[in-house]
């Protein structure tokens, strides 16, 4: 058929003021096994701070390594969302954040102790469940978010993905495909939290009998079964009965709000989808991303800020020789930073450290990360005009030389942030090659009251 599906106008809406950004109000677990993987996990959610995002924590992993739902840290692993930040991963995340989507949540951590969330019953409806569970817990800060303000599409191998202007989020999908054993479907759905949980969320994941073989053959769906995945025959008739008679095309649209979760931040749109799958949607994410900062509500703040070295010569009070950082390529409010220190043999330090094999001092590594961090926070509203002075460096490992040439990339993470203390994350890379990694705790106190404090930590 033709890939342009015929889709009703929408009606014009009256424009809507943008809400609070809300968190879980308090935690709460699910155990269960995975779909792919086979794996018993137990996923906990907990409330987070406004603007963390969701992010997922490895449990099982020494140092607890956080890896956060955005596009950047989607890996291309078949049929299924996945993340990975290092050497961790998460897999099948689509379901859970299909709910955080559908039901409006924006900042919450995920804990997990295995690689792959709990398949459930290859639905949405259980990580409903483990949300009511928790509870919403609305907060005092407006969520940002991404309007679309004309169309962006792609489309590959007769899929194809479009975002058109709209005053909410309504998503239509056509299910497609050339076979007698699965007929043409089409559904469309205008997004709020009782539509998503009555009509969405119930809609089970779905495979062909044939690929399911396939897919067992090559060591998937080890935990998959006909209890929580529609399997339908070359007869085309199921094992077991379907929930909706166009269950599969629901689930179709369960999967892209997930994936258009990645993006971070809540989508006002039309998405208009013909036989997409996880790769398209993460496609058409990336291209929005791209094109993130020009799509902010109006109000909004962009989330990638950059700063260049006049600017950060403003928030920091440190100068030549001791100012370690050149730029600040993204900082997202107190909450992340990543900035960037070029070091070229004319560094002072390298005279002396060593002659004839020049390697860049750790101490100074934990400075420079320490400076992002500083950038991070005190370039926020409720820190301006304070001192961030360190006061610790906790579990910190170096696992490579930084040497004239190189280019150090560092990310700074908050991880508790408070009116007089913070403490982050910090990671180096060169190359995307880990050189050092650890956590760094601070004191925030009033540029004026820095002059009489009784034992400063340089920071």
């Amino acid at each position: 058929m033709d890939d342009t599906a015929t889709v009703p106008a929408p009606q014009p809406r009256a424009t809507r003021a943008p809400r609070n950004q809300r968190t879980v109000a308090r935690p709460a677990e699910l155990t269960g096994v995975g779909l792919h993987t086979g794996v018993r996990t137990t996923v906990r959610l907990k409330p987070a701070e406004p603007n963390t995002g969701v992010v997922f924590v490895r449990t099982d992993i020494p140092g607890y390594v956080r890896i956060p739902a955005t596009v950047k840290h989607r890996v291309s692993i078949q049929r299924r969302t996945a993340l990975r930040r290092g050497e961790a991963e998460v897999h099948t995340t689509e379901h859970l954040l299909s709910v955080f989507a559908g039901v409006g949540i924006d900042n919450v951590e995920v804990e997990l102790d295995g690689p792959e969330l709990p398949g459930g019953d290859g639905s949405a409806r259980p990580f409903v469940g483990l949300l009511q569970q928790a509870g919403v817990h609305d907060q005092d800060v407006a969520v940002r978010e991404v309007v679309i303000k004309e169309p962006i599409g792609i489309s590959e191998n007769g899929a194809s993905l479009v975002a058109l202007p709209y005053d909410g989020l309504r998503v239509s999908y056509t299910l497609d495909y050339p076979l007698p054993t699965l007929p043409s479907m089409h559904y469309t759905v205008e997004l709020d939290p009782e539509r998503y949980e009555a009509d969405v969320a119930p809609a089970r994941t779905f495979v062909l009998r044939r690929e399911a073989e396939m897919l067992l053959a090559a060591g998937l769906g080890k935990g998959a079964n006909t209890e929580n995945t529609v399997v339908i025959n070359d007869d085309g008739k199921v094992d077991g009965s379907m929930r909706f008679a166009d269950e599969p095309v629901r689930h179709k649209v369960l999967d892209i709000l997930g994936d258009l979760a990645l993006l971070g931040a809540p989508l006002r749109a039309h998405i208009i989808a013909v036989k997409s799958g996880h790769e398209l949607n993460a496609a058409l994410v990336k291209k929005i991303a791209e094109r993130e900062d020009e799509l902010l509500h109006e109000g909004d703040e962009p989330a990638g800020v950059a700063l260049d070295i006049r600017e950060i010569t403003r928030i920091l009070p440190h100068r030549y020789p001791f100012l370690l950082v050149d730029r600040i390529i993204e900082v997202q409010g107190a909450q992340r930073a990543v900035g960037i220190k070029n070091v070229t043999f004319n560094e002072p330090f390298f005279q002396g450290h060593f002659p004839g094999q020049p390697v860049m001092p750790g101490v100074l590594l934990i400075e420079a990360a320490a400076q992002v961090t500083g950038a991070m926070l005190l370039g926020s509203r409720e820190h301006a005009g304070k001192l961030a002075y360190l006061l610790g460096v906790d579990a910190f490992k170096f696992r490579k030389t930084v040497v004239p040439g190189d280019r150090v990339v560092i990310e700074s993470e908050a991880l508790r942030i408070k009116e007089r203390t913070g403490q982050a994350r910090v990671k180096a890379t060169v190359d995307n090659h880990v050189v050092c990694e650890g956590v760094l705790k601070f004191m925030l106190i009033d540029t004026a009251a820095s002059s009489s404090a009784s034992a400063p930590v340089d920071g």
